[in-house]
């Protein structure tokens, strides 16, 4: 009798060990700390506006930032990447099949698919990221308190900055050429501060709208003669079509200030900017966040870059005949990568 209590003792210990392994995770929701709940792995709905530099930048920075919090692509995580190409068609179409697919958190990369992904997406966590001011895009409410399911990232470019810095380099400049996409929202909220520092610093300025790319070449030459350097945002359509503009401008020996450093790349001269990946890599923290469930996306509030990098283009300078401050020539030559 003794030894058939013993067995039923054994037995039962066995069936609450197991009962208790698997209360592990009642409801199914939460991830494990370096992975997703049970054996499904989490999935990564990825809305970007187009292919481009800065923009594939962010989503590789947020990607590794996944990796090095342990979601590891192919194994715990999963990621359904879905580029617009720049057409704002297809923004509403990734945003509806995402709707559908119900992924467990979104990336927006960019205003223009960030808009109509939060414009139809309600119930599932999104982070937004290479978009100047969330707020004003009418992507949350609040950028201290985004409430609902949305928040991320600003790529707010340090504009005053870029502007001191166009003056340190062009000191004899008393017109600036402000060159951007007139139906871009970043765009034109950056030029919108930039007026407001070219008036503080004593600049003057006058504006230069493209509505397509048709119109870069053709825009850029009536800029010649008029002014007597440029600006140019982080702007997409022109950071596609930089190459276009820089063959205009600096042929024109016109400096060309640009807002981060793809555009430098390009032909821009120098900047002081944005790094994307950075970037990227601070969204995919918050990601890692929200994914274990160790905070509540509508309650965390858009984080911003702090520190910037110079870069700037050393063939350019020659051609301008330019010699760059130490200060500049301190930051990253791109024209050598």
């Amino acid at each position: 009798m003794k030894r058939f209590k013993k067995i039923v003792a054994v037995a039962l210990a066995a069936v609450m060990t197991a009962s208790l392994a698997g209360c592990g995770n009642t409801n199914g929701s939460s991830v494990q700390a370096g992975g997703s709940s049970g054996d499904k792995a989490i999935t990564i709905g990825v809305a970007q506006l187009m292919t481009h530099p800065a923009m594939d930048a962010a989503l590789k920075g947020f990607k590794d930032a996944l990796q090095a919090e342990g979601f590891e692509e192919g194994k715990n995580i999963n990621y359904d990447i879905q580029n617009a190409q720049g057409d704002q068609a297809n923004c509403i179409t990734i945003a509806n099949t995402f709707a559908n697919k119900k992924p467990d958190l979104i990336l927006a990369i960019a205003t223009p698919v960030a808009q109509s992904v939060v414009k139809v997406i309600t119930d599932t966590p999104v982070l937004v990221t290479a978009v100047t001011d969330p707020a004003e895009a009418k992507l949350v409410k609040d950028n201290q308190a985004p409430g609902a399911n949305v928040s991320g990232t600003s790529d707010k470019t340090p504009v005053k900055q870029q502007m001191e810095l166009l003056k340190e380099i062009a000191p004899q400049a008393k017109t600036i050429g402000l060159m951007y996409t007139s139906s871009e929202t970043n765009s034109q909220i950056q030029i919108k501060w930039a007026k407001e520092v070219c008036d503080e610093i004593g600049l003057g300025y006058q504006e230069f709208t493209i509505s397509n790319s048709n119109e870069i070449q053709q825009v850029a030459q009536s800029m010649v003669g008029k002014v007597d350097a440029v600006y140019i945002p982080t702007d997409n359509m022109l950071a596609s079509g930089m190459k276009t503009v820089s063959a205009v401008v600096t042929g024109a020996k016109l400096p060309l200030i640009v807002g981060e450093v793809g555009p430098v790349e390009n032909g821009g001269l120098c900047t002081v900017g944005i790094n994307y990946e950075k970037l990227g890599y601070q969204t995919g923290l918050m990601a890692a966040k929200v994914l274990r469930g160790e905070a509540q996306i509508g309650e965390m509030p858009i984080e911003y870059q702090e520190d910037y990098d110079i870069s700037y283009n050393g063939e350019v300078a020659k051609q301008l005949g330019i010699t760059l401050p130490d200060r500049i020539l301190a930051g990253e030559d791109v024209s050598a990568r």
